[in-house]
């Protein structure tokens, strides 16, 4: 590894009380044992030099009448880890939240000895889907066109209740049961890599679950924030940055509790840090990521952000991780993208954040009527605020996700505004990331609560009429949707310009937003028309990038059209234009 140096934690009764040695192993140095305030924990300092080989290590735990002989594994790394791709703008990246997509395996819905079992007929229960299901429909992802798959977490969530989201983890090496293990989930990363899927896992480095077992036997007194007691968060997160904010409004936004649930860490913690910058670079390593995606990220400390992602990224330079800072405001978000100058002079390793504006500007101006302030005008607006990011493609857009009501909801369940929202997303800048079931219209209309938003898959569950991989029981509409989103992916595929090419757009103007995607082989053309009726459009207003082209490939229809006085865009539709140089 690019750091050689481990730390190991040994959790066992009174084990503080006790010598830990390393018994002789070529390129394996015992640096020092460190100890916190209970007698149930040590932590064992390693330097690993280049000459040490796999296999395992043995240490030594000795007490006044006995001794232990515990083992370590040192493993042999993928070939070329440190040279693994990390999701990119060529991907499309599909959200899933595993226990709602399906169930491939219904002997472990519930599993003896986790507190909740299955309950498939409450909205906030388990239903039972889990990584086997997955698996089972990994060709329906790559027919799709999809290439990256993000899972909500996987890791065991021992909680009371609401554990399907996955995000109270009481163990952060171990995958739910109810899921599969750790070996099913090595499997699924790799019967997605055969496929030319990567898999990114979603990380938590802000809290755990309450039932986790450091909470009620903490390695030391300062392991949990507010002293292990419940006191929320301010949700202020604007205090990072606000150069006027005080200590307590910063202290109450970092260290406050989301939930009673939800312990809030305390990554100043020098054992704690190390902990989970460890923890994610063992989950690269073991089940061979493509990158990863933080939780929350602002309301972790900042100066351990800056250490775990520069840790992570020290070891795979060219990998990749998206954190989530919910703002739509880009001077907030911006604050955490690699490269950009802060003006009290944090320095960020993060690469990816999470577009937020553009998600709430592209719901506004489909639902708003136009004028001068309203309506696409948002849109462009949106991505005029570029200038705030230091690298505008490593922004992961999106039209819905977990935590918000889907894209056809917030549409009013209009088919034709969710298929213009569907053709911005794959056809402009950043990398685009699709929610599971927003292909073939998933509806929560009726109800924000989140066990609706993160409804069953069409297929994914015994007794279901619909099928979104085979097409049976699908409605024409949904039928379409699902067309529409696999033609604009094979054509993101195909035409790099849409997915690395410049991008210059347009005032919108009479009901269109407009703008062209172009690189040193192609030029693309995207006209979107929110109007009820077809437009007409004076092509004059795009000489600076026609540069004297007369027709183009319509690719939605494959139809040759002439670009060079006039153009009619249907009323609701799109044009997607590739540019003949004659």
């Amino acid at each position: 590894m690019h750091h050689p140096d481990l730390q190991i934690m040994i959790r066992q009764a009174n084990v503080a009380n006790a010598k830990v040695s390393l018994r002789p192993y070529e390129g394996v140095k015992l640096l020092g044992v460190e100890r916190g305030d209970s007698d149930n924990y040590v932590f064992i300092n390693l330097h690993i030099d280049e000459s040490a080989q796999a296999g395992e290590l043995q240490f030594d735990v000795s007490y006044q009448h006995a001794t232990d002989v515990l083992s370590y594994p040192l493993l042999t790394r993928h070939p070329q880890s440190a040279a693994r791709q990390g999701f990119s703008t060529k991907d499309i990246i599909y959200l899933i939240n595993p226990d709602r997509f399906a169930n491939g395996n219904p002997d472990n819905d519930s599993v003896k000895g986790l507190y909740e079992q299955a309950r498939p007929d409450f909205k906030g229960g388990r239903h039972g889907g889990d990584l086997q299901g997955i698996i089972a429909r990994l060709d329906y992802i790559k027919d799709m066109g999809f290439t990256q798959l993000w899972l909500t977490p996987v890791r065991e969530n021992n909680m009371s209740e609401y554990s399907y989201h996955g995000y109270a983890m009481t163990d952060f090496y171990k995958i739910d049961p109810r899921m599969g293990s750790n070996e099913q989930y090595r499997m699924f990363t790799q019967a997605a890599a055969s496929r030319g899927i990567g898999v990114i896992m979603d990380m938590v480095l802000n809290h755990s679950g309450l039932n986790h077992w450091w909470v009620k036997d903490k390695p030391t007194r300062d392991w949990l924030n507010f002293g292990g007691e419940f006191s929320g968060t301010s949700h202020a997160r604007q205090t990072i940055q606000d150069p006027h904010a005080s200590e307590f409004d910063k202290k109450q936004f970092n260290d406050g509790w989301f939930v009673p649930t939800m312990p809030d860490l305390n990554q100043r913690q020098p054992l704690l840090a190390t902990y989970l910058i460890q923890n994610a670079i063992w989950w690269v390593e073991y089940a061979n990521l493509s990158g990863i995606r933080v939780d929350t990220y602002s309301y972790s400390d900042k100066a351990f952000l800056a250490k775990w992602t520069e840790r992570v990224m020290n070891e795979y330079p060219n990998f990749n991780i998206v954190g989530e800072e919910w703002s739509t405001n880009p001077a907030t978000v911006s604050y955490w993208q690699r490269g950009k100058v802060n003006q009290d002079g944090y320095i960020s390793y993060l690469p990816s954040v999470m577009d937020f504006s553009l998600q709430e500007a592209l719901v506004k101006a489909l639902n708003e009527e136009e004028s001068w302030n309203t309506g696409w005008v948002r849109v462009y607006q949106s991505i005029a605020n570029d200038f705030l990011y230091p690298d505008t493609n490593n922004l992961l857009i999106f039209l819905d996700n977990h935590d918000m009501s889907r894209i056809f909801t917030e549409l009013g369940q209009d088919v034709e505004k969710t298929q213009l929202a569907m053709t911005l997303l794959l056809t402009t800048r950043g990398i685009p990331q699709i929610y599971y079931g927003s292909e073939v219209l998933l509806d929560n209309t009726g109800s924000h609560d989140h066990g609706d938003i993160r409804i069953d898959f069409p297929g994914g569950f015994e007794g279901h009429k619909q099928d979104a991989v085979s097409g049976t029981g699908l409605s024409k509409e949904q039928h379409a949707m699902q067309r529409h989103v696999r033609t604009l992916a094979q054509l993101r595929k195909k035409y790099s310009a849409l997915s690395d090419g410049e991008l210059v757009h347009f005032s919108p103007y009479d009901g269109v937003y407009s703008y062209i995607r172009r690189d040193k082989s192609h030029s693309i053309l995207v006209l979107l028309n929110k109007n009820q009726t077809s437009t007409t459009i004076n092509m004059t207003r795009y000489q600076e990038v026609l540069q004297g082209v007369k027709t183009a490939q319509d690719l939605l229809n494959n139809v040759k059209t002439n670009v060079s006085e006039s153009m009619e865009i249907p009323k609701m539709g799109s044009k997607v234009l590739l540019l003949k140089h004659d």
